[in-house]
């Protein structure tokens, strides 16, 4: 079983807290088609949609929903263990 890395939850994070692909990839510094990819990669590696269409933007799925609280934690544990050492 594949697990998420830490960059595809960043860049997860990035793309929830903005609601756009555009605007997440400028604050992870990507290109948007590497954000777009990234997040197929990992509803791929989920098995779940993340994101809903609508219209020009973007909402998130409940599975994207649910995904949020988890992705936060991991982050963040990610970060304090880097700042320990």
């Amino acid at each position: 079983m594949y697990l998420p890395d830490i960059d595809q939850l960043q860049t997860f994070l990035a793309v929830v807290d903005t609601r756009s692909f555009t605007q997440a990839a400028q604050q992870v510094s990507k290109t948007q088609s590497a954000v777009s990819m990234q997040m197929k990669r990992l509803e791929e590696t989920i098995g779940k949609q993340l994101f809903l269409r609508v219209g020009r933007g973007i909402e998130l799925s409940p599975d994207g929903e649910r995904l949020t609280g988890y992705a936060r934690d991991i982050v963040e544990k990610s970060r304090a263990a880097l700042a320990a050492f």
